[in-house]
């Protein structure tokens, strides 16, 4: 481990000494290409940052409307369950019954996710095209 530290340091030492021992303008130039790299990973970072940001944003919406269709469909199934026993009485079908709830409420909550992930593609596709005339923009 010492001798690779070592080995490492030797050839930074060396990479000093070209650099040191290069003309001006080639110092000059390196500069400018090691500032023009440090520029774009800091836009590329600014970048990053700002979608992360967005998709944090996002991910807490898609939570709160994920709980709020998980509410609707408990509120349906016991108007669905109302219902029925009114229709029915207190009779031996209630084991059907709460089959057919438990489908009910599964197609409700599928359609409302394949409405959401919808809704979230193309929200997601605007805002990347957002985000790219931005970036074209800086």
């Amino acid at each position: 481990e010492v001798q690779k530290l070592n080995q490492q340091l030797e050839e930074k030492n060396g990479e000093i000494q070209q650099m040191i021992n290069q003309p001006p303008y080639e110092k000059e130039r390196e500069i400018l290409r090691l500032q023009k790299t440090l520029a774009e990973k800091e836009k590329a970072q600014a970048t990053s940052d700002v979608l992360c940001r967005s998709l944090t944003d996002e991910t807490h919406q898609l939570q709160r409307k994920l709980a709020s269709t998980a509410e609707m469909c408990q509120h349906l199934a016991k108007c669905l369950e109302e219902k029925q026993r009114k229709e029915k009485g207190n009779s031996d079908d209630q084991i059907p019954t709460e089959r057919s709830n438990q489908v009910f409420l599964q197609l409700l909550c599928l359609l409302d996710n394949e409405t959401s992930l919808q809704a979230l593609i193309c929200n997601l596709q605007e805002e990347n095209r957002m985000l790219k005339q931005k970036v074209a923009h800086v």
